[in-house]
């Protein structure tokens, strides 16, 4: 059931994190892979180069996910391959901006440019992408999958700003919206990780400080664990394979149990 030889899926913001993550682990399962990046050229090399290490086929596409250009760029590599059976709608952004109650610390313009990457971007790659996945199904009378990366932040509402918690919580919205609007031709479903140890935190604090948030999210945790990329990617794969094949229109927390404290 996590056989994917012969299957074609696509990452959207796949040089990094969870991304490159969830790439390498398709490919693992024999998946041809189509990478996505927007700015860093190098990472999505990097992916490709770990692609190719567990004897994957890869195509790097460099396609902003927030304009339909973009998504078409992707959709056409994937018609190049003859098929797509896997969408991973994992291209997401934000703007930190952590205490809630400081309602200047946002503009309208950062609310529609996270709307843009990850909301909006999901839907125009659907929208870009459902011809391909329709075929799929109807010639292997199997539903194709979208995964689509969200966060615990769409659920309890708290995370790196209330632009982003509020975007994903869209983006789980519109998870149960296309669930039911595209089956059974397509399964829509989200994961939605707690904290995950990727660049984002890496980047915005020193090393100690970093140190630091860990052991925090290890005491807070009820499972006592600090989520790495390759946690999350491993939750998000039985979303995108057979082993979930009666599964639509669900948000998968995966937060070392963080949803209960």
């Amino acid at each position: 059931m996590t056989d994917l030889s012969g299957r074609v899926a696509i990452v959207t913001g796949s040089s990094s994190g969870l991304g490159q993550s969830m790439a390498v682990k398709l490919a693992e399962l024999g998946a041809e892979l189509i990478v996505n990046y927007v700015r860093s050229a190098s990472g999505a090399e990097e992916t490709a180069d770990r692609i190719r290490a567990v004897g994957g086929q890869v195509q790097v596409v460099q396609a902003d996910v927030s304009q339909a250009e973009g998504c078409a760029a992707l959709a056409q590599a994937a018609a190049a391959r003859g098929r797509l059976d896997i969408l991973m709608n994992n291209a997401g952004t934000t703007k930190m901006a952590r205490d809630h109650s400081d309602l200047d610390a946002l503009t309208g313009d950062d609310f529609l440019n996270l709307y843009a990457v990850n909301v909006v971007g999901p839907y125009l790659m659907l929208q870009a992408t459902k011809p391909l996945l329709v075929a799929t199904h109807d010639q292997t009378g199997r539903a194709s999958a979208v995964v689509n990366t969200s966060s615990i932040a769409g659920v309890k509402g708290l995370g790196s700003s209330v632009a982003y918690a509020a975007s994903k919580g869209a983006l789980n919205t519109m998870t149960l919206s296309l669930a039911r609007a595209l089956a059974p031709a397509i399964r829509v479903n989200a994961v939605c990780p707690g904290f995950i140890g990727t660049r984002w935190f890496r980047d915005a604090m020193d090393e100690a400080a970093y140190e630091g948030l860990e052991a925090s999210i290890r005491a807070k945790t009820p499972l006592g664990v600090a989520s790495g990329p390759d946690d999350i990617a491993d939750a998000a794969l039985f979303l995108a394979t057979d082993a979930s094949r009666h599964v639509t229109g669900e948000t998968l927390l995966v937060d070392a149990g963080m949803h209960l404290v």
